[in-house]
């Protein structure tokens, strides 16, 4: 176990340096983890490290954030110790794994397919395709339907992550509505003269 400043940052889970990391043994660290309420964990061979960050939900799952071979990096190149310095304690104190692994959800097909079936991207490509074809007429539907089944590979818009995805920029952009008209509602009258 690794604590900063006082509390449980995240638990390492070490085997035997020849042994090949397999599903077991992330199951393993996940339950170690999660009976710790614990937000990650790693595994290592010493050779490769895993870093997970555990779903609290039932059941308990993870998401591999990041899968390093340290033999395999370059000490040379910024982007191979960028990925190291996540797990190194300044690392840590900063949260950037944090950052890294929302930058990484932010950046998924799936985050990036539910956007470009959102109403405000069909919208905004319902009104180019009228500059483009000024003289017919496009249906939303249509701009959907095409995005789903023809643009986008169907893994990226069915099954669970996909959902997942698509909750996520619903929520973000009724937020987004709600704030906007937050914005725009009047100033009520303070008196009259």
């Amino acid at each position: 176990a690794i604590k900063l400043g006082g509390s449980l940052a995240l638990l390492i889970e070490v085997k035997a340096i020849g042994l090949e990391l397999k599903d077991h043994h992330v199951k393993q660290a996940v339950d170690y983890a999660s009976n710790q309420g614990c937000d990650w964990v790693i595994l290592t061979n010493g050779r490769v490290w895993r870093a997970y960050k555990v779903i609290f939900a039932k059941p308990i799952d993870q998401e591999l954030v990041l899968d390093l071979d340290l033999t395999a990096l370059n000490p040379h190149k910024d982007e191979d110790l960028a990925l190291v310095w996540l797990l190194c304690k300044e690392g840590w104190q900063k949260a950037r794994l944090k950052e890294y692994s929302e930058q990484r959800q932010a950046l998924s097909r799936f985050t990036i397919g539910a956007l470009l079936v959102s109403e405000s991207v069909i919208d905004a490509l319902r009104k180019e395709l009228k500059h483009v074809t000024p003289d017919t007429k496009i249906d939303k539907a249509e701009i959907q339907k095409v995005l789903e089944t023809e643009v986008l590979r169907r893994e990226v818009v069915e099954g669970e992550k996909a959902e997942a995805a698509k909750k996520l920029v619903a929520k973000v952009a009724k937020k987004l509505l709600k704030s906007t008209k937050t914005d725009a509602e009047p100033e009520a009258p303070t008196g009259m003269p």
